[in-house]
């Protein structure tokens, strides 16, 4: 059962986590492109396109720390010092995608939506800070992610 669960956690991460971190990552320089030409539909569909990625994967993503929880309770690691550490960083991370990351592309898809004039500065400033905030939720991740291949404690020698 602890491979299933294990497996299906890692799969989850790939597939959930994996296309929030690019999409997210794609989202500030495509809706810069987008604030410098409001006739260029092709850059608002792409931003569109992001936003929508980030927001239903984001949705996805949910099943990743599920099944981190059931795999380290059947492993009986739960209580381990690099699982809670995890277990911290994902709860961080969520939250600043949650709270920091997709508002502010709400904002920014709004504005493209009702743009009928190039970007201001105060526009470029917001996609500039959502590449930081995008930046710090990826670097979160980085690291769960390395915790969870080195596996501080383990006895696999991984």
């Amino acid at each position: 059962m602890t491979k299933f669960l294990l497996t299906v956690h890692i799969l989850f991460a790939i597939l959930a986590i994996g296309p929030v971190a690019v999409a997210a990552s794609m989202f500030p320089p495509t809706a810069r492109r987008a604030l410098a030409g409001p006739a260029d539909v092709q850059a608002l569909a792409s931003v569109r396109l992001l936003h929508r990625i980030c927001r239903v994967y984001a949705a996805v993503g949910v099943a990743v720390p599920v099944f981190g929880f059931a795999t380290a309770k059947n492993m009986g690691i739960l209580g381990d010092t690099w699982i809670i550490v995890s277990i911290v960083l994902t709860t961080v991370a969520a939250g600043a995608l949650i709270a920091l990351v997709l508002p502010r592309q709400d904002a920014i898809l709004a504005e493209l939506e009702g743009a009928e004039t190039a970007a201001t500065d105060q526009s470029v400033r917001r996609t500039v800070h959502l590449a930081m905030f995008t930046g710090v939720f990826n670097l979160l991740w980085a690291v769960v992610t390395v915790l969870m291949i080195l596996r501080p404690g383990s006895t696999t020698g991984g």
